[in-house]
């Protein structure tokens, strides 16, 4: 009996003490080996955190303005739990915030622990919700991007979405390097999810994200800005782009486009108006390619100084169609092309170069590919192939039709002239610094190919002076105190109904570099659609004088002539009229000339005599179908004015 007890009490005592020691082993494991799992499972079992807007850096222009920043705003909160007065909190919160009084009492008959009432407030809000010391209502600060300087460099800086992610421009491209680590708010919980304790919240993590330091001179972008904004307004205009470049390095000082937009408040605007024009549109340069394609003749030699080129009286037949000039110009020399702005001699030239070397030469400067400038959604242009050139398309192409180019482009192709032969790659991104001042990354510029050589550069350089000079196209581009040297354009635009070139839509634009000996910078302005005159010597170059004028005195770049108080003399008109070129795709241009005509009846013609009247007249009618005419505009014996559309509707006959 005894012996039976004390096998019973072993056996207990060897059960207690393996108990006991899986009970201390499984101790030490949870206490020891697993404590760190645990105890972090335990916080998110406890805890509930809120992801606050992360910090980003700040973007400098080249002096060290800030451009973009974000700033520490309110953000406010609400524990519904801990609501007093339903009724009187809805009241008072709905007023002080703005916000609808129905939005606000579905937040507060939530029962949630935690809600947002509304973000990234103003500060006179912010006063008057913390002057109503509501139970239950708290508040946060928040990062906020700002925009210090309104529209100043909207399209290039660009503006972020309340997360904050980058939307458009270099806030988008960058958006990685500029984006910081957000923090979050962090609250405790019971077991069922619900706020313990008084409603303590704590603020944890948050980092700045780097900086950007842009080539760009806010002064500068300002003043482009101003003068664009002017000369499109002066033109009546659709739209504008002035591009301010510095053609030893390729840095872009001034990037402009007209209309804009206050990043501050984005959603109020056009999304039209956030696109870069500078980079998104394209546009037939017009004259202004002719500098190029005397480049590329005097760098092969098929030309050279003082030969001369007949000009045939301002008509010429290129592939069974006439080519005109705006004045019947005779013989000149080729030093004059530039200057007078001959199609003419400029579809001559071209022609003694031939397709192969004229194309060559063009992608050399730049046209029909990216520049692979640092910003978002540029587009290449377009130039075709040789190999699908027409003798017609050979002709258009030595005057810049046939083929479109974006502002860009014809900045840095012209920087590249300026530049000795030398093309740069455009860039905007200086460098980037992280919040401790490490530069992280640092561009420096980038030569991209020798085009001609710097003897053919400083020659167009000096035969580009002359169209700034007395009968010259751009003579309303002149700096006082300054040699410019530049060329005009003015180009038509396709109608995309008749697929052929408008007879009323015209780009106006002017580029030029200045000081003309020693090129400081180069600017190109472009006027979409003016309605005050096609010129580029007229609508365009004088934008370009004002933003010069303005912008060498502070950059303290010194004049280097006497300057001539005389009033200017009246801008010759370069010539912009193509009879029955293709454009971009298809469709046929027809001459222009001065002066209004009355509109026959035509009612009853066909095609081919409309097409005669067309030629004899030099005028451009939009036709629209086949057959006979059977309805026209103007009326018969009404005048024809260029601002208006002119057409006429064939129809068969039944």
């Amino acid at each position: 009996m005894k012996k039976g007890i004390r096998i019973r009490i072993i056996l207990i005592g060897a059960l207690f003490g393996v108990s006991f020691a899986a009970v201390t082993a499984r101790a030490y494991y949870l206490q020891i080996v697993e404590q760190k799992r645990l105890q972090k499972q335990a916080r998110l079992q406890h805890q509930r955190s809120v992801p606050l807007t992360p910090q980003r850096g700040t973007i400098f222009d080249s002096r060290g303005e800030a451009l973009a920043l974000s700033i520490n705003v309110d953000s406010v909160y609400l524990n519904s739990r801990h609501v007093q007065d339903t009724a009187g909190t809805v009241k008072a919160l709905a007023a002080a915030l703005s916000l609808p009084l129905a939005e606000v009492r579905a937040k507060v008959a939530s029962g949630k622990s935690f809600i947002w009432l509304k973000r990234h407030i103003s500060p006179p809000e912010s006063e008057k919700v913390r002057a109503l010391k509501l139970p239950g209502v708290g508040f946060v600060e928040e990062s906020r991007r700002f925009y210090p300087n309104s529209a100043t460099g909207a399209q290039i800086i660009g503006f972020t979405g309340l997360d904050p992610k980058g939307l458009e421009g270099l806030e988008l491209l960058y958006d990685k390097e500029i984006l910081g680590r957000g923090g979050y708010l962090v609250y405790g919980v019971d077991a069922r999810g619900r706020g313990m304790g008084a409603g303590r919240f704590v603020v944890q993590g948050g980092a700045k994200g780097n900086s950007l330091y842009l080539t760009l001179d806010k002064n500068l972008q300002y003043i482009a800005e101003k003068e664009l904004a002017a000369g499109v307004k002066a033109a009546r205009a659709k739209a504008g782009s002035v591009v301010m470049v510095e053609p030893a390095t390729g840095r872009i000082l001034a990037m402009a486009s007209y209309p804009s937009f206050n990043p501050n408040s984005f959603q109020g605007y056009s999304p039209s108006s956030y696109r870069n024009r500078s980079i998104c549109d394209n546009y037939e340069p017009g004259s202004t390619l002719k500098a190029f394609v005397l480049a590329a003749a005097f760098e092969e030699k098929v030309v050279r100084p003082g030969q001369v080129v007949d000009c045939e009286k301002g008509r010429y037949r290129v592939g069974g169609k006439f080519i005109h000039d705006t004045h019947p110009y005779g013989k000149i020399k080729v030093e004059d092309v530039l200057k007078v702005s001959s199609n003419i001699a400029a579809a001559k030239i071209g022609k003694s170069l031939e397709r192969d070397k004229l194309h060559r030469y063009l992608s050399g400067f730049g046209f029909g590919a990216k520049t692979g400038i640092d910003l978002p959604g540029e587009v290449s242009g377009v130039l075709r192939s040789p190999s699908s050139w027409y003798e017609l398309d050979l002709a258009a192409i030595s005057f810049g039709q046939g083929m479109t180019a974006t502002p860009l482009q014809m900045t840095i192709a012209t920087a590249a002239l300026a530049n000795g032969g030398m093309l740069m790659k455009p860039y905007v991104v200086e460098k980037v610094v992280d919040p401790e001042g490490t530069v992280l990354e640092e561009r420096r510029p980038q030569l991209v190919r020798q085009v001609v050589s710097k003897e053919v550069a400083d020659r167009i350089r000096s035969l580009l002076e002359k169209t700034s000079e007395e009968g010259g196209t751009a003579v309303q581009a002149v700096v006082p105190g300054f040699v410019v040297a530049g060329k005009t354009g003015t180009s038509q635009k396709v109608d995309a109904v008749t697929g052929g070139y408008s007879a009323d839509k015209r780009v106006a634009s002017f580029v030029g570099m200045v000081p003309s000996d020693a090129p400081r910078m180069v600017i190109l302005v472009m006027i979409d659609e003016p309605e005050t005159s096609p010129y580029g010597g007229v609508v365009a170059a004088p934008v370009f004088s004002r933003i010069a004028s303005q912008s060498l005195p502070y950059l303290h770049v010194p004049p280097t002539v006497e300057a001539k108080a005389t009033p200017l003399p009246e801008a010759q008109q370069e010539s912009t009229a193509f009879e029955s070129a293709r454009p971009v795709g298809d469709g046929g241009v027809n001459p222009l000339s001065p002066g209004p005509k009355s509109m026959p009846d035509m009612r009853g013609m066909s095609i081919r005599q409309v097409l005669c009247w067309m030629e004899e007249n030099k005028l451009d009618l939009s036709v629209r179908g086949y057959g006979r005419v059977v309805d026209q505009f103007p009326r018969p014996g009404e005048k024809i004015h260029y601002q208006k559309p002119s057409w006429v509707r064939l129809a068969p006959a039944e």
